[in-house]
């Protein structure tokens, strides 16, 4: 059987650690604060909220919430991220998306300020990814996949990484981090084009599924002893599953996450990482 990736484990290390460095902020009078913005009453985008919310009670962190009505116009927004933006007792900005549909978020995603911007949607943070820029903010969730990788100590330098996905939020930044620098991996991006894509999947030392895709990869698509990384969030018959097809997936693999008590488990702690990281930025401390 399969090594299983509790994400529970990593969050548990990684609220230690943050506690910490909240609490040497708090002696020099700065507390990291987090602000979600919420336009609308989106039901996944309030169940991500609340599940932020109590890392940062847990921690010590700042946490307020925005919530605005689902008919705003995009003017208004625009006005309310503007004094966000200008706020120096918010450190990290995060808008849930999909926006309705009034809202331009192609528009909005230049407005929110790249350095309170704590999961990359202002093209200049994945443009700071793209150079390894140290200052950069990634997605929150490809970077609760590296977490995971090195609380384990999964080898990547050198290794096939298989990414499946190539979404902005998941797939491309995850690639990009694991191609990098500490990570070191031979990189292979798949999606709906792919030809033979069980045959690349099988091929991968290191999977990281990401395609939103119930349980879409097989026993045969995993090589032996290989390390799986499973995003997706879906549901089946009302219950949660990931991209993998985790009861047979485990009989081959080497480790696997479960989904749920996986990746997503991290995911609200990088955020919060990410909201440490811009308040010592902000104040020069980093």
């Amino acid at each position: 059987m399969a090594q299983l990736l509790k994400g529970p484990e990593v969050a548990a290390a990684m609220d230690e650690t943050l506690a910490k460095e909240i609490e040497a902020l708090k002696a020099k009078g700065i507390t990291p604060t987090l602000n979600i913005v919420v336009v609308g009453d989106a039901g996944p985008s309030m169940a991500y909220t609340n599940g932020a919310k109590k890392t940062a009670e847990k921690i010590g962190m700042g946490f307020e919430l925005k919530q605005f009505p689902e008919d705003m116009t995009q003017d208004d927004f625009i006005v309310e991220l503007k004094k966000l933006n200008e706020d120096k007792n918010v450190h990290g900005i995060l808008i849930m998306r999909p926006m309705p549909a009034q809202m331009n978020e192609d528009v909005i995603k230049y407005v929110i300020a790249a350095e309170k911007d704590v999961d990359c949607f202002n093209p200049l943070n994945a443009g700071k990814l793209m150079f390894e820029d140290p200052t950069c903010f990634p997605p929150c969730t490809p970077t609760a996949v590296m977490e995971m990788i090195d609380h384990f100590g999964i080898e990547t330098a050198g290794k096939n990484v298989v990414v499946l996905g190539r979404s902005m939020v998941v797939g491309k930044p995850a690639a990009v981090l694991a191609v990098g620098k500490g990570k070191d991996a031979t990189v292979t991006i798949c999606h709906s084009k792919t030809k033979d894509l069980d045959k690349v999947c099988a091929s991968a030392d290191v999977l990281i599924a990401a395609v939103g895709r119930a349980k879409m990869v097989k026993a045969s698509w995993v090589k032996p002893g290989a390390a799986i990384l499973d995003v997706g969030i879906n549901f089946l018959d009302g219950k949660m599953c990931g991209d993998v097809d985790f009861e047979e997936a485990e009989k081959v693999a080497g480790s696997i996450s479960p989904v749920p008590g996986g990746v997503g488990s991290v995911t609200t702690r990088v955020l919060a990482k990410h909201v440490v990281k811009a308040a010592k930025q902000l104040n020069g401390l980093a």
